[in-house]
């Protein structure tokens, strides 16, 4: 019991020191942003082609992130991993792409290997390294230093505080790209369509209902007529459009029921005779989001989607935004 307990207190200080370490490496990067940094930026920037990124072992994992995060905020990127570069994935990279090579040592054989390809197609070389004066440094036209004290490993060899530094600047490197494209919250939504965020900017054109399964009838067109409209389309509301497609009313189904109690001769009126003339409508290019308020604030559970004339183009119901997960 006495030996247990004097072995946690070590196990909890070991921890603590690594995180320690590591914060102190993520800090000490800060002073290594500087010119090179924002000539990477700029190249990246003004690549045409794709960011390639590479890495061999724990960079090559760092790298895999790195090229995820690139893409995800709005910059044409892939990993590609320097060993199988070199039996045959070269022809992956071509002119007009930007190499991001990744090696703390900067001595890496197989990222080393890459130089001489990367130069004779004239791709700019970026490079992010804790050695300076390493061979893929000086190879490089914007050499990014993630220099560390130490690492975290006890023995100061396993990379570990280097690959958290490498992992920060990459982050660093995205973030300050993306900002300079000017990349919003939509165009992330639109690169996560299946995320919570890319639900939250769905508009209305990518949900509404089209054509035939838009319930609709003519002015003219008798109840029971319209009543067999509304059952077909499963909406519990029809429109009634003019001849030229323009909106001009609307019958729901608690229509019918409050005209029914009033008017036993009610199937053999009109469609315009019957219909509430202001029904509520929405335009394609609006959010799902504002849709579902709309129907919220209005206690109802469809909306018309009308074009600027007021032609009736589609139609929306809260099953469909319950289909894909708004609420």
């Amino acid at each position: 019991m006495h030996r247990r307990a004097r072995i946690r207190p070590v196990i909890l200080d070991s921890a603590r020191r690594v995180l320690r370490i590591e914060a102190d490496s993520v800090r000490e990067q800060i002073d290594n942003v500087g010119p090179a940094f924002e000539a990477a930026v700029e190249a990246m920037h003004a690549c045409q082609g794709r960011v390639v990124v590479t890495g061999m072992g724990k960079s090559g994992i760092v790298g895999q992130k790195i090229a995820a995060t690139l893409a995800s905020t709005g910059t044409p990127s892939f990993f590609l991993h320097p060993a199988e570069a070199i039996h045959g994935d070269l022809g992956m990279v071509v002119r007009g792409d930007v190499v991001l090579a990744l090696s703390y040592s900067g001595e890496t054989e197989e990222i080393v290997r890459l130089i001489e390809f990367v130069k004779r197609l004239e791709i700019p070389l970026i490079t992010m390294t804790g050695q300076p004066e390493s061979t893929l440094a000086r190879a490089a036209e914007h050499a990014i230093s993630i220099a560390i004290s130490r690492e975290a490993c006890p023995l100061n060899l396993a990379p570990t505080a280097s690959t958290t530094a490498m992992l920060a600047m990459g982050d660093a490197l995205a973030m300050a790209l993306s900002e300079k494209r000017g990349f919003r919250e939509e165009d992330f939504a639109a690169l996560h369509p299946g995320g919570k965020l890319g639900k939250k900017f769905l508009r209305v054109r990518d949900l509404m209902r089209r054509a035939e399964r838009v319930p609709r009838v003519l002015p003219g067109t008798r109840m029971s007529e319209a009543v067999h409209e509304m059952s077909a389309k499963m909406m519990g509301i029809t429109a009634v459009v003019r001849e030229d497609g323009t909106l001009c009313g609307a019958i729901s189904d608690g229509d019918l029921r409050r005209l029914l109690q009033s008017d036993d001769g009610l199937l053999a009126k009109t469609a315009g005779a019957c219909a509430h003339p202001h029904p509520k409508t929405i335009a394609e290019e609006e959010f799902a989001s504002a849709a579902l308020r709309r129907m919220e604030e209005a206690k109802i559970t469809s909306l018309f989607v009308v074009d600027g004339a007021g032609v009736l183009i589609g139609a929306l119901h809260l099953h469909d935004l319950w289909g894909v997960g708004l609420f």
